[in-house]
């Protein structure tokens, strides 16, 4: 349950295309996180990817910190999103320019991933 497997990263430039370019999208600071449904495919495993732009932070080991940051956190709140019963796309862009504590990151997907299922569940009625 608290595992984060291949199958939950998005890899692909097609999918990370369709995600940019037709997913919806909040806020929730320090992340600006683009989400769409799967509808193509019957596995409801959602799948994830973390961006922070090297603009930012210029170092790599800064960089490396922070997608571990939001990894965990994803990984251990990820539960939020079953009761969709979809698979769901998500993109989580690091959008400051400090670093936060894992506190705060980890309220911030909290938060997200409660938005994207109370939008996800909206939109289906």
């Amino acid at each position: 349950m608290f595992e984060l497997p291949k199958e939950e990263r998005i890899c692909s430039d097609k999918t990370i295309d369709s995600l940019f370019s037709d997913g919806d999208s909040c806020f929730k600071y320090p992340l600006r996180v683009v989400f769409k449904p799967r509808v193509e495919d019957s596995v409801s495993t959602s799948r994830m990817l973390i961006s922070v732009p090297k603009k930012r932070f210029k170092h790599a080991v800064d960089r490396n910190r922070i997608k571990r940051q939001v990894r965990e956190a994803f990984r251990l709140n990820k539960s939020i999103l079953s009761s969709i019963g979809q698979g769901t796309d998500i993109a989580f862009v690091y959008a400051s320019s400090n670093h936060n504590p894992q506190d705060r990151i980890e309220g911030a997907v909290v938060s997200a991933l409660k938005e994207i299922e109370k939008r996800i569940n909206t939109s289906r009625e």
